[in-house]
């Protein structure tokens, strides 16, 4: 019999009138990972806050080894065993990996810190996940994937039980992925219960028993995994049939409307050159640091090629900034939008025009009313979800916020296209949404160029899939040569011809 370890009963909870959590349900068993699913509102981030101490429920109980709790911060939430990794990590970046582990709960004695105590400690901890470097080295100089073990690490110090994990491979390789599971497996195989939150349906098969899916800020259904299939938990997610996840327009494909020859830029890509056509969603695959988002960056003018030359319907270009390639109809949508898509505290209508402010500028003033014509317009057509165009972004869902980056590009009227990881930490409807409105793109005759990390995307939208590795073209495939292996190989260095 299955020991339960937690119990959220009939959980409540608005903000400012409107109800984000409806009588939710989740119990999680000792030793278990136990995903939760749902598209981006549907309110699982408010869930595992209301779990961590974060935010207070308006009602409902939460039991702990079936004793009835109450969580009024993260820090009693730590004491009682729970804990949560982010997916944005915050580590002190310029504090050592020991003084992080213990943060919050550093070793003293007579009032003095006691660094080597701390160190050595801290030292047992992090091999227990697999890192071995020493303690007293700053966080700065590790990587993603390190951070991460070391915020595990964290989590173990205070004896956990129950350990949340948001969306934790989203800015992970394979290998660090691979090494992350067996990392989860070891900590369930000692009794701690593991929740696992993510968008990507395919995780969910490979490390969880169980998963839970809510809909809407509602509790839908718990699922066995062996039981379950992915597109079953589709249409609990999303409550609606989802049809082909990748919507593959028929396009005639025309023309060569881009063109990259011979492009280097030093010590970072190597003599890139390729070709894409009008109608064309041309598809960027290969490893983290193979130079994809580089050669993009490079190709609208954020970097400078030391050598080659990109054409645009036959003539040779000069792109030596965005404005240029704005002014030849090009338009690039980023990989982080957070970063360098959006202004997270400015309204819809400001980040949708953006681009584009220029047109709305009547007697040296920004005429809002046709801004906000022009915001409601692109809202409506790509379906952003919102009350009005004057919401700040942060305030949107993840997938939203995505469609408010396309919006502002879309709004100049570009030809060629290219989308940076467009569907990266997007629920399975908001990505359905965006292939949707990239095969409108395709038919109307524009060029799209799809880099993304996501072998089954990349292949299911691609009209033709060109690999990278090392900053160098392994090869170009037509869709008829489209093999998932032979992908992987080229990532790997073998050369396609």
């Amino acid at each position: 019999m299955h020991k339960t370890v937690l119990e959220m009963k009939n959980i409540w909870k608005s903000f400012s009138g409107n109800v984000v959590l409806r009588d939710v349900n989740f119990t999680v068993r000792q030793g278990e990972v136990h995903g939760i699913l749902g598209e981006n509102g549907a309110g699982k981030s408010t869930l595992m806050k209301i779990l961590m101490g974060i935010y207070s429920k308006d009602s409902g109980t939460l039991l702990l080894d079936g004793e009835e709790i109450d969580i009024n911060s993260p820090k009693q939430a730590l004491e009682l065993g729970i804990s949560m990794i982010h997916q944005e990590l915050n580590p002190v970046l310029d504090l050592s990996i020991a003084e992080n582990v213990f943060l919050g709960k550093e070793i003293t004695k007579y009032g003095l810190v006691q660094y080597k105590e701390m160190q050595q400690q801290a030292l047992e901890i992090i091999e227990r996940v697999g890192l071995s470097v020493p303690t007293k080295q700053t966080m700065r100089g590790l990587s993603i994937a390190q951070m991460q073990q070391v915020e595990i690490a964290k989590a173990l110090s205070w004896n956990a039980k129950v350990m949340i994990m948001d969306e934790p491979t989203a800015s992970l390789t394979e290998r660090e992925i691979d090494a992350l599971f067996l990392i989860i497996r070891q900590m369930t195989e000692k009794g701690i219960s593991v929740i696992y939150i993510t968008h990507k349906i395919e995780e969910l098969f490979r490390i969880c028993n169980r998963v839970t899916v809510l809909r809407n800020g509602e509790y839908i259904a718990t699922e066995e995994i062996s039981e379950t299939s992915r597109d079953h938990l589709i249409s609990l997610m999303v409550g609606r049939e989802i049809g082909e996840i990748y919507p593959k327009e028929d396009v005639d494909i025309g023309e060569v409307v881009f063109e990259v020859e011979n492009l280097s830029v030093t010590n970072v890509l190597s003599d890139i050159s390729f070709k894409a056509r009008r109608g064309e969603i041309l598809g960027v695959a290969g490893l983290v640091g193979a130079g994809r988002s580089e050669l993009m960056e490079t190709i609208f003018g954020l970097r400078t090629p030391s050598s080659g030359q990109i054409k645009i319907h036959g003539e040779p270009i000069s792109i030596l900034s965005p404005r240029t390639a704005l002014k030849n109809k090009m338009a690039f949508v980023t990989e982080d939008r957070k970063v360098t898509g959006l202004n997270l505290i400015a309204p819809l209508r400001e980040n949708i025009t953006l681009v584009t402010v220029r047109q709305f500028v009547e007697h040296m003033r920004i005429n809002k009313k046709k801004e906000t014509e022009a915001s409601d317009l692109y809202i409506d057509r790509l379906g952003i979800k919102t009350d009005t165009c004057e919401t700040q972004v942060k305030d949107l869902s993840g997938g939203n916020q995505q469609k408010v980056v396309i919006a502002k590009w879309l709004l100049a009227d570009p030809d060629i296209i290219i989308m940076d990881e467009p569907t990266r930490g997007i629920d399975v409807g908001a990505k359905r949404d965006i292939y949707l409105l990239m095969g409108e793109l395709v038919k109307q005759g524009k060029t799209i160029i799809l880099i993304s990390s996501e072998m089954p995307e990349v292949l299911g939208m691609s009209d033709r899939i060109m690999v990278l590795s090392g900053g160098k073209v392994m090869g170009v495939l037509n869709r008829n040569e489209f093999e998932q292996q032979k992908i992987m190989d080229m990532q790997f260095g073998a050369v396609y011809h």
